[in-house]
């Protein structure tokens, strides 16, 4: 039976080829499959972090304490900026589907107008890293590491270079954290200093204030590779953004361009909310 409904079907329809066997356009499907190679990739990063830190013995840093600080404001504003950024990346994923919705109605003033604002939402986003970069290396006044191992934690940042008489002025603080915690000046605190083992202050590919060296590696490293697929969604869709004052898309009749930069786009924000879990609220 499945022989003779075979011979029912036109042989030029099964072996001619030219159709897509899911009815999409060769540029969405391979674009589909980036995006799943890519996936995989960052999958792979996230399940190293995990393991690393699954591993590791002792504690590790937590986010709300790490990441707490707000430009150009004083105080302690736990994971508040990061939700900030991550509130902009995904209102530049809503104004990306306008833009796509207004493609799909050959309409150039709208894709022009929600394009344009995802651009902004994506240098916003790209200024925003760069500055949580920056207070990250940067770090708090840190502390000192002394002979016996202990951490003794500067109270305030010294602009000029850690000396004795500063560590005596601004005082060392022991045993943060806990019951006994108190702060030492005076010649307590110059004698801890002359001992001093190390300085540390926020963080590089070696050591850091925070916690073991894998996580600032894992930091730089991950949320690194992220930024550079949001530089690369807005670099294309400036060039999209280009073409489309320039009316190229209308005359081609579509704007299939802009659909297939959205997928990028959506990836590149999905890819992110793992990210801020993984990092900032596990």
């Amino acid at each position: 039976m499945a022989g003779e409904a075979a011979e029912t079907i036109d042989k030029s329809l099964l072996w001619n080829g030219g159709r897509s066997p899911f009815s999409v356009s060769y540029g969405k499907m391979m674009m589909w499959f980036f995006l799943v190679s890519d996936a995989l990739t960052f999958s792979g990063l996230l399940v190293a972090y995990s393991y690393a830190r699954h591993a590791f013995t002792g504690a590790w840093p937590i986010g709300e304490q790490v990441f707490h600080a707000m430009p150009f404001l004083s105080g302690s504003f736990p994971l508040l900026y990061v939700a900030l950024m991550t509130f902009i990346l995904i209102i530049s994923s809503v104004t990306m589907v306008l833009a796509v919705e207004a493609g799909h109605r050959l309409d150039d003033k709208g894709v022009i107008k929600w394009l344009g604002l995802t651009i902004i939402g994506g240098f916003i986003f790209l200024g925003s890293q760069a500055w949580e970069w920056s207070h990250f290396i940067h770090g708090s006044p840190g502390y000192i590491v002394a002979a016996d191992n202990s951490r003794y934690y500067l109270t305030e940042e010294i602009p000029h270079g850690l000396t004795a008489m500063d560590v005596s002025e601004f005082g060392l603080i022991a045993n943060r954290g806990g019951d006994d915690e108190r702060i030492i000046t005076g010649q307590e605190a110059i004698t801890i200093y002359n001992g001093n083992l190390q300085h540390v202050q926020g963080a590089n590919m070696t050591i850091n204030e925070y916690g073991p060296p894998q996580y600032a590696n894992f930091f730089f490293f991950i949320t690194g590779f992220h930024g550079f697929h949001v530089f690369s969604g807005v670099l294309i869709n400036i060039i999209v953004f280009i073409g489309v004052l320039k009316g190229t898309y209308r005359r081609l009749g579509h704007y299939e361009m802009v659909e297939k930069t959205g997928l990028y786009w959506h990836f590149v924000d999905l890819v992110w909310v793992f990210v801020f879990t993984f990092f900032y609220l596990i």
